[in-house]
């Protein structure tokens, strides 16, 4: 099934992505494209998994104003610890929402509603863009009322929640 194999590519993925942090040759970083999981939502915002430092000037570059991080700050979630000073000196706003992973509550989706509705261009990241697609696809279904087959639809390009996520889209 195919959403069954985009959840073993985005662990696969993130496992990379991790692997990129200590050798860098395995992390491309001249396209906005080449940012893990990245994934374009026209008329919303662009998700992705952590980028790195590097790929954060990337999106300074392609014309984004407030970068969100649904990421707790943690090895376990690639993160990078300097990402607040970074994108300040960069001249963007950063939101940070860390979201346990095992514990998405509706406080965190509410935050995470409001920072998403201020009309800027905005990129939302978080380890693997697991937490993203789920927030976007509540997002999309329940508070702008887009068909929740065309949500599914995006959601399905990085994973299938299951467990905890799978309750927390239903919610």
């Amino acid at each position: 099934m195919v959403t069954h194999s985009n959840t073993a590519k985005t662990i696969l993925g993130f496992c990379r992505s991790v692997l990129g942090r200590w050798f860098p040759s395995l992390a491309p970083d001249t396209k906005i494209e080449d940012i893990y999981n990245f994934l374009d939502l026209p008329g919303l915002y662009a998700t992705s998994g952590q980028p790195s430092a590097t790929q954060l000037r990337l999106i300074k570059d392609a014309g984004y104003e407030l970068v969100i991080n649904l990421a707790p700050t943690s090895m376990l979630e690639n993160s990078v610890v300097e990402e607040a000073e970074i994108l300040d000196q960069l001249g963007l706003t950063y939101v940070h929402i860390p979201v346990d992973f095992k514990d998405p509550t509706e406080d965190d989706f509410q935050q995470f509603v409001s920072q998403v509705s201020d009309g800027r261009k905005t990129w939302v990241h978080c380890a693997a863009n697991m937490r993203v697609s789920a927030f976007t696809y509540r997002y999309r279904t329940q508070v702008l009322d887009h068909d929740p087959h065309t949500a599914r639809q995006a959601l399905a390009k990085i994973w299938t929640p299951m467990g905890v996520w799978a309750e927390f889209i239903h919610r």
